[in-house]
Parts: C-alpha cells; structure tokens; sequence
C-alpha cells in the first residue's frame, strides 16, 4: 500500500496539475527537468507557466511535451540558472546579448543584470572575459573598414610615368584583390555497421554543415548556399559560428572554397560507438570533424 500511495503522488492532480518531472521542448531542443526547478524563481516566466492551474493552455508538441517558442541552444543557461541562481558561462562566451535577450524574455531580471555589460570608470567595457563579439575590439578592425577609402586618396602619378603604369596595373588589378582568412567546415556524422557484411553499413549521414568564420568570406564563398537564418543581420566585418549550409554534400563545399582560392591547412575529428539494438552486434559511429581553409 505504501508504494502505491507514493506512486499516486507523483502524477498529476487537480490541486497540483504537473508531474514532478516536466519535459520542455524549446526551439526544437528537448530539455527534462523537475517542476521545482521551473518554479524556483517566483514572478519568472516559466514560474506563470507552471504554477497555474489550468494546465491545458500551455502549448504543446506532436508527443505531448510543453513547448516554448525560443532559442533552444541558449535555454541551458535560462536553466542552469534556475537551478542554483548563478551565472556560469563557456570562456570567450559569443553570444553574452543573445543569452540576455532570452534573460528578458523569461523575466529573469537578476540574470539580466548579470549579463549586462559592465564599464569601466573611462566610460568603456570592463574585462569582463564573456564579452560578445570580442573581435570588435580588435585594433585592425577600424583599420580594414578603412582600407577602401585609403585607397581611394592615393595620389595618382603622371600619364605614362613609371609611378602611372604601376598605380594603373595596381588599380586594375584592385577588383580581384580577394581578402585573407580562415573558413572552418565543421559537421556531424554517423554510419551504421552490422557485423555480418558492410552491404547495409549507412555510410556518413550528414544533417548538417556549419561555416565558422567572417560573414563577408562565409557569404562571398557560399552565397544563396547559405543558411543565415540563426544569425540574421551580421555585418560583414564581424565573425560568426551559427551560419550552416543548404546542402549535405561535402564535397559540394570543398569546391566551393576551392574555387575562391582556399586551401585546407588542418583537420581534426572526434567519434563514439555504440550498439544500435542491445539484441545485434550492429554498433553506430557519431563523429564530429572539422576542416579549417585558409586563403592568402
């Protein structure tokens, strides 16, 4: 008897509508979590949704969990924030005016505070190491936007000097000056091996590519291959690692980057095992690789 009163405590009732564990699907990303970790800050969004009674005007997906519109690869820090109230970021954190966007947006504002950008007594950013978009910090970055108008001022030499043929060769050749840098392909992976042949082995099923590097090479390279729907509005100068590509085929891309001059100058990869089926000795193999371009 005692362990069927414990069991009927677990399930949901009228006076207490949510299970103690709760599965959230946010953007697409699954997250399982217990009830008083959603309800740990009072007056908080997730607090509204899941201390109210009447459980069915919650939005919910396909198989039956709680869903939220946002951005489901930030949500791990909305929640492990609700976890103990502290902040703890990656190091060189990118996305620190993204992460407080979703702050506001849940109404957690002791985390806004947190992410907040802090100024120094010069009127300038602390060192704060989880800036966003530290590259706006760099020294050249003025440097290279003003490199067009630079060009422009030069003084032009005497018709048919030696000074004029070569700023002519100098100005023709301007238009296909291509800047330099890094382009890193990274993507995902998996195949199927069974144990008998390798005729059914699913060889490197790709989901997706990502492009890490600056918008202006990402978009010169890729162009309407591009997938820019997860980092809209980045100015061409600025670097960004959440670009991903509209086709699966490797190859596709590596000639892309070759056509504009890239070369691959590194590569790394990462993978794991495990059996598909615990009745088979058929193992799937995920791996991670990345493959770094350089152009001069």
């Amino acid at each position: 008897m005692a362990l069927a009163d414990s069991a009927s405590c677990a399930k949901p009732n009228e006076d207490f509508p949510f299970p103690e564990i709760i599965e959230l699907n946010v953007g697409g990303q699954v997250y399982i979590t217990r009830h008083p970790t959603l309800v740990s800050v009072p007056g908080s969004l997730l607090w509204e949704m899941f201390t109210q009674k009447n459980i069915r005007s919650l939005a919910r997906d396909s198989k039956g969990r709680f869903f939220v519109d946002r951005d489901g690869f930030l949500f791990r820090y909305i929640l492990d924030y609700m976890r103990d109230q502290q902040l703890v970021l990656p190091d060189h954190f990118p996305e620190r005016s993204r992460l407080q966007r979703e702050a506001e947006y849940f109404m957690l504002p002791e985390l806004v505070k947190m992410l907040a950008p802090k100024l120094s007594k010069q009127n300038s950013l602390g060192d704060d190491p989880c800036q966003s978009d530290p590259e706006e910090l760099s020294p050249n970055a003025d440097a290279t936007r003003n490199l067009p108008s630079a060009s422009a001022t030069l003084p032009s030499a005497p018709a048919g000097g030696p000074g004029g043929s070569v700023a002519a060769s100098t100005g023709a050749a301007g238009t296909e000056i291509r800047r330099s840098g890094f382009i890193t392909i990274g993507y995902r992976g998996s195949y199927t091996l069974g144990r008998d042949s390798q005729t059914d082995a699913k060889f490197r099923r790709v989901a997706r590519i990502m492009v890490c590097g600056k918008t202006s090479l990402a978009k010169e390279v890729f162009g309407d291959t591009l997938n820019e729907s997860r980092d809209p509005d980045r100015p061409p100068e600025r670097y960004t690692s959440r670009y991903y590509l509209k086709f699966t085929f490797l190859e596709q891309a590596f000639d892309r980057l070759a056509d504009a001059g890239f070369h691959m100058v590194a590569c790394n990869s990462t993978g794991t095992c495990a059996f598909a089926h615990d009745q088979t000795d058929d193992k799937i193999w995920t791996s991670y690789t990345e493959y770094v371009f350089y152009r001069e």
